[in-house]
């Protein structure tokens, strides 16, 4: 198997205004697994198609957004080139964080985007995780929305290439596509992948430092999709764009917002990609038709709303 380095998305933390809504709408309307809570009050889900302990953190605050999203290393000799690359090549603040249970130490990059990016390598297998031993498809009926794993996330910030260069060169990502500005001189959005995914993480050139677009959660298949549309229509989540497909990663999703205000999306289909293949580029009159693939035209909540 070559597949070897920094792996794929992990983990996130995302804060929330209002916990006990946020446990319903997180567990009972998407279908995560509430795995249990911290000692602090911070509340761990994961999606059932994921073996590691978890995979999203809910933390209670005055103000909604995304503390930190971190990635899984193969082994501690790649995390340990991770911080030498970091600190030797662009010299990032760095710390650790040990408060995750079933996490070993989380090494964590404040990045030039202003997020918090982190990197680990050790981590407990989930109490319940896919079944191994003449495995079905679930041992327990997914519920909600069904997201098989929490996949990827579009963070926004300044310093796009710079944050875009770090991902390259430290963690050993691909750039699978590009959106430009208008002369073709910088990009507005980036979007790469630690494996065979077409993204683990896209980056939004925006002036404010540290704004989360969405997180995104993998579901099966465009029915699938449909299925999630009707619980938003259930419940009453507040949809902003959706169903319908892009033409950047050619992902079917819907995006939503969660009761605090977070934009998440539900995504599946798009395409698997490989180191050899080229980067895909799209031009910013295109801008429309990469993202809203069957409209062609953008909305503009769509690029202004971020927690």
């Amino acid at each position: 198997m070559a597949l070897k380095g920094v792996l794929r998305t992990g983990l996130m933390q995302l804060r929330v205004l209002d916990m006990e809504e946020s446990i319903i709408f997180y567990r009972d309307r998407i279908g995560l697994t509430h795995v249990g809570s911290t000692e602090d009050g911070r509340e761990m889900f994961k999606a059932y198609d994921e073996f590691d302990h978890h995979s999203v953190v809910l933390r209670e605050a005055d103000t909604a957004g995304l503390d930190f999203i971190a990635f899984k290393a193969d082994n501690n000799e790649t995390l340990a080139d991770v911080i030498k690359k970091s600190d030797e090549k662009f010299g990032y603040e760095r710390y650790e964080l040990n408060d995750q249970p079933g996490f070993g130490t989380i090494h964590v990059f404040k990045v030039g985007n202003g997020h918090h990016i982190g990197v680990y390598s050790e981590v407990e297998m989930a109490e319940q995780h896919p079944m191994i031993d003449n495995p079905y498809i679930w041992e327990v009926e997914p519920k909600g929305m069904a997201p098989t794993v929490f996949d990827h996330a579009l963070l926004a910030g300044p310093n796009q290439k710079e944050t875009t260069d770090w991902f390259v060169e430290v963690l050993d990502f691909s750039i699978t596509e590009v959106l430009y500005n208008e002369d073709k001189s910088e990009y507005i959005c980036s979007w790469l992948s630690g494996n065979t995914r077409g993204h683990d993480v896209a980056l939004l050139n925006y002036p404010e430092a540290g704004k989360l677009h969405h997180a995104s959660f993998h579901l099966d298949s465009w029915n699938a999709i449909g299925h999630a549309a009707d619980i938003m229509s259930r419940y009453d989540i507040k949809i902003d764009a959706g169903p319908m497909r892009h033409g950047i990663t050619r992902g079917q999703t819907i995006y939503f917002f969660d009761p605090s205000g977070n934009r998440l999306e539900t995504f599946s289909g798009g395409y698997e990609y490989f180191p050899d293949m080229p980067i895909r580029e799209w031009t910013a009159e295109n801008a429309g038709a990469g993202i809203f693939y069957y409209s062609k035209e953008l909305n503009e909540n769509f690029l202004t709303v971020l927690t």
